[in-house]
């Protein structure tokens, strides 16, 4: 203060405060005062000594950064900026977290409270839930591209061996990390995605007493509860990030040391030029760089804001049922492909593959022989990463509910009209509008425009799920599908969806004491060939309905309805 002061007195007020503005700025940047940081912007040449070099050589957060790269390698190809927007991804999921911590509980007595809280009382918690979310798919993305890009260009190859084993972990503390917090909502897409999860890990190709102590550190006891939820609540914000934040340092340190690998055509076959940058060809970090890396910075934070905004919202099922099943458990897309191996092998040969595959990536560096990274000579080794690729999507297809699983189509119209758990159009019509009596599904329900319309639904539902066999138009026609057993089956579509041939199906509202509905679903389905046989007789899927339920106000605010 007092040498601010002096300065004051031989300077004046407003001198003073630009020279003192200047230090602080230079302490913080480790060498560039607000003039530099003017001329860097501007696009101006530095002065001499060049004081945007020092912040390499003294800054913390830019000494693992090169003060200066290849041009060839700050165009969008070869790198597309993966690697940048992988970083800025951990980031951002780090910020956002952490004021998501702020509300949260990892106790399943109020976790699943905890999510509502933070969607409808916490400012801008909705908001930043989603973007928590959508940073989490869009860095598991990312990272995914960044590993086949370095795939692709071969920049995997000698001496960079060790620097692509790095990034793998990385991608699977990334996988470990988005999956983590699938849990910590309590919902049932948490429990039982988890649920299928753990199942996988207790049947690894293990002995039996290694299996068990394995699922009891995952599971934290008999059954997934509170111990459980703490684990992973633990993992997913304190031991998954230290492991990601140590590797992601290693990382970097490897790519520093040898270079950004320039595009295959510039370099010989077996010759590493990338970090040989003649004078002419190099691009300076400050401000060539830095200016890109902001901009692409700035891009994708619009895109998650809007995303976020106007495009999608994180998903929040009903409070977490170990006794109930949802009908369709579904892996996350980026584990979907293991959910589709597992439809059509031993549980044990996949989950003990899975690892081996990892390890077979890892080691395939140090292994191949040949040392041209130019495309033209690595034709056999691209042509088996496409076929691989080709095989994952479909492996993803194979993990979705259209793929192997048996439902009954009256179940499947059911669970859509009243499912087991939460809200629907059907379960949000106001207790008022349902009065006792029997309603066929479309049907116009005269003062009630809100049950009208979930009956519509109702329709609309049996449609996906029926087909016709005396040419109904509104029904789609069915394809008869025979079983090995000599049975027929009635589907539909390109994928032999089993559907309910010439339907009947009505519900029926009873009052089984005041201000409680009993909502029952009726079908009748005859056998077309055998007319005095029922494919489908049931109704035996029930819901009750109170007068005070809040089904209308989750329906509308989870927008489910």
């Amino acid at each position: 203060m007092t040498t601010f002061y002096n300065q004051v007195r031989e300077l004046g007020v407003k001198q003073a405060v630009v020279v003192k503005s200047d230090e602080i700025v230079e302490r913080i940047t480790a060498g560039m005062n607000v003039n530099d940081i003017r001329s860097a912007l501007k696009g101006d040449d530095p002065r001499r000594p060049n004081p945007r070099l020092r912040p390499h050589a003294d800054a913390f957060w830019l000494h693992i950064r090169p003060s200066f790269y290849h041009t060839e390698v700050t165009n969008i190809y070869p790198t597309f900026r993966m690697g940048w927007l992988s970083t800025f991804m951990f980031v951002w999921e780090t910020i956002t977290g952490i004021i998501l911590m702020v509300f949260y509980t990892p106790s399943p007595l109020i976790a699943y409270s905890n999510m509502w809280n933070i969607i409808s009382n916490v400012p801008m918690g909705q908001l930043f839930r989603n973007m928590h979310r959508l940073g989490a798919e869009v860095m598991v993305l990312v990272v995914a591209l960044h590993m086949l890009r370095t795939f692709v260009t071969g920049s995997y190859k000698k001496p960079r061996q060790f620097t692509w084993a790095t990034g793998l972990l990385l991608l699977v503390l990334t996988l470990l990390l988005s999956f983590s917090g699938y849990l910590l909502p309590w919902d049932q897409l948490a429990y039982w995605a988890l649920t299928v999860f753990l199942s996988g890990a207790e049947a690894a190709p293990a002995p039996p007493v290694v299996n068990k102590n394995i699922l009891l550190i995952l599971q934290g006891g008999p059954a997934l509860g509170a111990a459980g939820l703490l684990r992973w609540y633990l993992f997913h914000v304190l031991l998954l990030p230290l492991l990601l934040g140590i590797f992601f340092f290693v990382h970097y340190y490897k790519v520093v040391l040898h270079g950004l690998s320039l595009p295959p055509g510039r370099e010989e076959i077996g010759d590493d030029t990338a970090k040989r940058v003649p004078r002419n060809e190099r691009s300076y970090f400050i401000p060539d760089l830095l200016t890109s890396e902001l901009m692409w910075t700035a891009l994708l934070t619009l895109f998650l804001v809007a995303g976020s905004l106007w495009l999608w919202d994180a998903p929040l099922e009903s409070h977490a049922d170990p006794v109930v099943t949802p009908l369709h458990v579904v892996a996350p897309w980026y584990l979907s492909w293991s959910q589709g191996w597992l439809k059509l092998a031993d549980k044990m040969l996949v989950v003990g593959f899975i690892p081996l595959l990892m390890v077979a990536f890892i080691v395939m560096p140090y292994f191949e022989v040949g040392k041209s990274r130019r495309y033209a000579d690595r034709r056999v080794g691209l042509s088996v990463s496409m076929l691989f690729i080709a095989f994952m999507l479909v492996s993803n297809w194979m993990g979705t509910p259209e793929f192997r699983v048996a439902s009954s189509p009256d179940r499947e119209v059911s669970i859509e009209v009243l499912p087991e758990e939460g809200a629907s159009p059907m379960m949000a019509v106001p207790y008022d509008q349902m009065r006792p009596g029997a309603y066929l599904p479309g049907q116009e329900v005269s003062g009630s425009s809100q049950f009208t319309e979930a009956l519509k639904g109702y329709e609309e539902a049996m449609k996906r799920h029926s087909c016709t066999v005396s040419g109904d138009p509104d029904l789609q026609q069915c394809n008869i599908k025979e079983l090995q057993s000599g049975q027929q089956v009635y589907t539909v579509g390109v994928n032999d969806k089993e559907a309910m041939p010439d339907p009947y199906a009505e519900m029926r509202v009873q009052e089984v004491q005041e201000g409680l509905l009993e909502l029952r679903l009726y079908y009748e389905v005859v056998d077309p060939q055998n007319p005095g046989e029922y494919l489908i007789l049931s109704d035996e899927w029930v819901k009750f309905k109170h007068r005070d339920s809040n089904y209308e106000e989750e329906c509308s605010f989870a927008n489910k309805c």
